[in-house]
């Protein structure tokens, strides 16, 4: 079962619901700025996906978007706007190609899809699988914060990076080989019916940008934003930003 950042449910704030689903180098955290001013006008849902945060690595089978469906039924919440960024953006797409009544709502930010790597992200993989591989966790959180954090983060932006990175890189490592996590759905976007706002960076890996345009050409009537100064994470950048547009976007598409 998924637990969220506190393991007994970390809901927040009154009205329709939106759940926040972190990037797989970071864990719920990520949304603290965001947690507040949103829950101002809604009710907030933020989890730790497995291997992240506060929920452990099991050794049942799982996969992430059935996690997410699991813990949404829990709480009696249909439908959802879903916030994603990077793959926590791919387990939203899962989620609306596979279920599309139970989403009413798609943010995705810099989110992830299986499009063919660019060499940028070939090298970064390289370089990371090489300082794991020589047991250099210290070294490939480094690597990580300085890949996925634009230049307008601040130190603590930085360091809060750091601190789940390093978290979710011992939690995973240390489960060892006996994790059996499953693909998921497939995702069909032509299926989704969300009101969909897409979010790219400029300072993001051209990776990300190509995914950006590939949704926004498939996804139906989805909205793509481009942030010329946002790195992969804009909303630990200019956290203010990222909380006026996603409300922005709620609002002018009521429930």
């Amino acid at each position: 079962m998924i637990l969220s950042h506190d393991t007994t449910g970390d809901t927040t704030g009154s009205g329709p619901a939106v759940l926040l689903l972190h990037a797989g180098v970071a864990d719920s955290r990520m949304w603290a700025a965001q947690r507040a001013p949103l829950a101002r006008s809604h009710r907030v849902i933020r989890c730790d996906l497995r291997g992240y945060g506060d929920t452990p690595l099991t050794s049942e089978p799982f996969d992430n978007a059935g996690d997410v469906k699991a813990l949404l039924s829990s709480l009696g919440e249909r439908p959802v706007a879903i916030v994603g960024a990077s793959s926590g953006g791919n387990v939203a797409l899962q989620v609306a190609s596979e279920w599309p009544d139970l989403v009413s709502h798609l943010v995705l930010v810099n989110s992830a899809l299986a499009l063919p790597a660019t060499r940028s992200l070939q090298r970064f993989a390289r370089r990371e699988d090489a300082l794991l591989d020589a047991g250099d966790i210290d070294g490939a959180t480094e690597l990580n914060v300085a890949t996925w954090l634009g230049p307008d983060a601040d130190d603590d932006a930085r360091e809060l990076l750091r601190t789940m990175q390093r978290h979710a890189f011992q939690v995973q490592l240390g489960a060892g080989e006996d994790i059996h996590q499953n693909a998921g759905p497939d995702i069909d976007l032509e299926a989704i019916t969300a009101h969909t706002l897409i979010v790219s960076g400029g300072q993001d890996l051209d990776h990300f940008r190509a995914v950006a345009n590939h949704l926004a050409g498939h996804v139906p009537g989805a909205k793509h934003t481009q942030l010329g100064w946002a790195g992969h994470l804009p909303n630990l950048e200019r956290p203010d930003e990222i909380t006026t547009l996603v409300t922005d976007f709620l609002a002018e598409f009521p429930r």
